[in-house]
């Protein structure tokens, strides 16, 4: 069997005849004026018509002076009737010499008429050839391409050899569409917000640091769009919003990514119940339009959108699970609960993470859909408390299929109450906990000039990995791999 060097090597040989023929294997402009999926969906409408088509040879027969190819574009896939001597000798195209020096992988451009095969399937009686780029790596086997990291690293080989993976990747794009349609029909403002931060906050995650030379300073690349969005309300804007990538220096598994896709909106004059009522519209809306229902199947969980979704406090499901009291946590009872359940958290840590992981455990035997609202004080930096009860706050989080699709909380705009929570969190962050979040004076100062009352609502490209069924990796164009 030939080595891929030894097909490289008779690719380029066939790629010089070309040129000495006078062939141009990488022409700039192409003359496609059909795409091969509207011959298929209508071929009444193209019966005997003139096309012109182009994409990618996916086999190639002959027999004597008699050729099918069948190309694909990426709407669908469609045979070449060849026959040699109607190949019009035109400079710059293929004639029926130069067949022999087409391979599988070739991009083509075929102009002739639309019509039947004697065996009733739909092609395309060739005129003209003309390559319009030269492969000069064979391309592997509808079944030969299945090594999850081999995958991953030539992302565009996968997506030519398993086409569901680059359908995956348009409902991947529907999915974004559609959040932007939802919340562009509720009057909310696209804004884009800086990736590189000064101070960076929002979320408790390990930022990446990078250095920028033109300052001589490290500044940090943003874990959330949250606060300058927030600036925004103070500067004026009622509701907005941003779609874009965020990074947290943290670990690679099945739901995280350090480098990934989020949404966060903030609406003024709105509070937390606004926003489940809102927000439940939305999954609903985006999951309909991505993926045209509301039933899914889920690592082993039926879940059911369409219905009301029920609302669980907290501090009662924690109680009644594992008997824990959030508001006077022990925290022998929570290490030993962690431990009975397998979960080791590195290095020194709080009790607000060990309520954290023991709530995880909870969350991952949940069908959902249900709002989990009202987490403790110390768990939530950023939200306001509840007026009948202070010792929790104005929080939700979608739970669904064994997790959480989306953090939303009515948001504190009092700056000495928000100071004094961002002092305790540097506090941690000084302790050793470089999850905890920075102080960030800038924002405070925003607060004391005022922001309105308002509800805060996000969620990333996880909650599309969720309903589509597939891991982190799986779930985006080009994974993050470790250096080849």
């Amino acid at each position: 069997m030939a080595t891929l060097e030894e097909y490289r090597q008779e690719r380029i040989k066939k790629l010089e005849a070309l040129r000495a023929a006078g062939i141009d294997p990488y022409p700039a402009k192409t003359q496609r004026d059909t795409k091969i999926g509207d011959i298929l969906a209508d071929f009444d409408a193209h019966e005997n018509k003139p096309v012109s088509i182009a994409g990618r040879i996916r086999s190639i027969r002959s027999f004597g002076k008699l050729s099918f190819i069948v190309l694909e574009d990426i709407t669908g896939k469609v045979q070449l009737f060849i026959k040699a001597d109607d190949l019009a000798p035109d400079a710059g195209f293929i004639s029926a010499d130069h067949l022999k020096l087409l391979d599988l992988g070739d991009f083509l451009e075929a102009h002739g008429t639309v019509g039947k095969s004697q065996t009733g399937e739909i092609s395309v009686f060739v005129t003209q050839l003309r390559i319009l780029a030269k492969s000069l790596r064979p391309l592997p086997g509808y079944d030969g391409f299945t090594d999850k990291e081999e995958r991953f690293r030539r992302r565009y080989v996968d997506m030519t050899v398993n086409s569901e993976v680059r359908e995956r990747m348009v409902r991947r794009s529907k999915f974004w569409t559609a959040t932007r349609d939802f919340l562009n029909s509720h009057g909310f403002v696209e804004v884009n917000t800086p990736i590189l931060e000064q101070t960076t906050g929002g979320a408790d995650a390990k930022p990446f640091i990078t250095h920028v030379d033109a300052y001589d300073e490290d500044l940090y690349l943003r874990i959330s769009q949250e606060l300058p969005l927030k600036k925004l309300l103070g500067g004026g804007f009622e509701k907005v919003y941003d779609i874009g990538p965020r990074f947290r220096n943290e670990g690679v598994d099945d739901e995280h990514l350090p480098e990934h896709i989020a949404m966060e909106s903030y609406a003024a004059y709105e509070d937390y119940e606004d926003g489940m009522k809102l927000y439940e519209d939305m999954i609903k809306y985006v999951c309909q339009e991505t993926w045209g229902t509301l039933q899914f199947k889920i690592d082993g969980f039926d879940v059911d959108l369409d219905q009301p979704w029920p609302r669980v406090k907290y501090a009662d499901i924690m109680k009644e699970k594992y008997g824990v009291d959030v508001f006077n946590p022990d925290e022998a009872q929570l290490r030993q609960i962690l431990a009975d359940n397998k979960v080791e958290l590195p290095g020194e840590v709080g009790v607000a993470r060990m309520l954290d992981n023991t709530w995880k455990l909870i969350r991952k035997t949940s069908v959902g859909p249900y709002w989990l609202i009202e987490e403790p004080l110390t768990l939530s930096p950023l939200a306001k408390t509840l007026l009948t009860d202070p010792r929790v706050v104005q929080r939700f989080h979608p739970v669904i299929a064994g997790t959480e699709l989306g953090n939303g909380y009515s948001e504190l705009n009092d700056p000495l109450d928000q100071l004094a929570r961002f002092e305790q969190q540097q506090a941690m962050r000084d302790a050793g906990d470089d999850e905890a979040m920075m102080l960030d004076m800038d924002f405070v100062e925003m607060l004391e000039y005022g922001m309105p009352p308002a509800c805060g609502w996000g969620y990333s490209e996880r909650v599309f990995w969720t309903f589509e069924g597939v891991t982190a990796r799986e779930g985006v164009p080009f994974p993050p791999m470790r250096k080849a």
